[in-house]
């Protein structure tokens, strides 16, 4: 819901900009074509309704228009004024305003390059924000087959790990459950625990780094500042102030399933539901419990 708001907001952003540019960018034409002139202005006809209008400062043109001028001065109804200056050359039509002028190709361009940056600038944050169809981090993730989950951890004595999803998964003492159900920041996870699994984040909750597996403690030891926890994720020594965050995981069609839309908060400070201690050196060197 938190990313669905986020990317509301963002693509209204986008729309209200994109809609103050091209607003502009009309305005800023409209302005350029009202600067260019009026056309050239046409003398109002006289009383005669017979008469058409001829440009202002014209002399007759045609030899009807000469012989009507002489037949009205004739009748004392005016007279042709030879003292009026040739009407201007005609002059050739300008292409810029025949086609497409050069500022018209500016404009464009840069809405065209507006509009290409914006795109792209929205894609990414949909693809940032939406989450992940395929299966990645923030949606639901099948991490693999029961039996091909615990065949990896017991082959290997190590956590099985989904670095597409940035999770362990390790199995939950069925023997633990119960003390489980009792810790209250367990009560989004536990019907996972119930199931017989428990994915864990892989960031450190002291300062986000990655924790690496230590196979002969058969802990989670952090190489930055020394954090250790059991093969659940409870906190046993360091500066970590409570125990590695979770996802929820269930298992569904003989596979297990991870939901990484949500990080659950791990346990807080002395959760220790499978008193599991360390079973052999550390890797990072042996640190005060808390």
């Amino acid at each position: 819901m938190e990313n669905a708001t986020i990317l509301l907001v963002v693509l209204a952003a986008l729309a209200v900009m994109m809609a103050v540019f091209l607003y502009a960018t009309a305005r800023r034409r409209d302005t350029s074509r009202a600067l260019r002139g009026a056309p050239p202005e046409v003398a109002e006809p006289d009383s005669d309704p017979n008469r058409l209008p001829v440009p202002v400062g014209a002399a007759p043109q045609t030899g009807k228009e000469l012989e009507r001028a002489v037949a009205l001065e004739r009748a004392g109804r005016g007279a042709p004024d030879v003292s009026a200056p040739p009407p201007p050359p005609a002059l050739p039509p300008d292409e810029e305003s025949l086609g497409v002028t050069r500022r018209q190709v500016l404009n464009r361009g840069i809405v065209t390059t507006m509009v290409l940056a914006l795109s792209g600038f929205g894609a990414g944050m949909v693809a940032m924000l939406w989450p992940s169809l395929s299966g990645g981090f923030g949606a639901k993730i099948r991490a693999g087959k029961v039996d091909e989950v615990l065949d990896a951890i017991n082959t290997k004595k190590e956590p099985f790990y989904v670095g597409a999803g940035r999770f362990y998964i390790q199995p939950y003492p069925k023997e633990a459950v119960a003390a489980a159900k009792k810790v209250g920041s367990y009560a989004a996870v536990v019907e996972g625990y119930d199931q017989g699994f428990v994915a864990l984040y892989q960031k450190c909750v002291h300062l986000g780094c990655r924790v690496p597996w230590c196979k002969t403690s058969q802990w989670f030891e952090c190489p930055c500042h020394g954090s250790q926890y059991n093969r659940v994720g409870e906190k046993k020594g360091g500066p970590a102030p409570r125990g590695l965050d979770r996802f929820v995981v269930s298992v569904d069609g003989g596979a297990v399933v991870v939901d990484t839309k949500q990080v659950i908060p791990g346990p807080p400070i002395g959760t220790n539901t499978t008193g599991q201690e360390a079973e052999g050196p550390h890797c990072i060197g042996a640190v005060a419990h808390h």
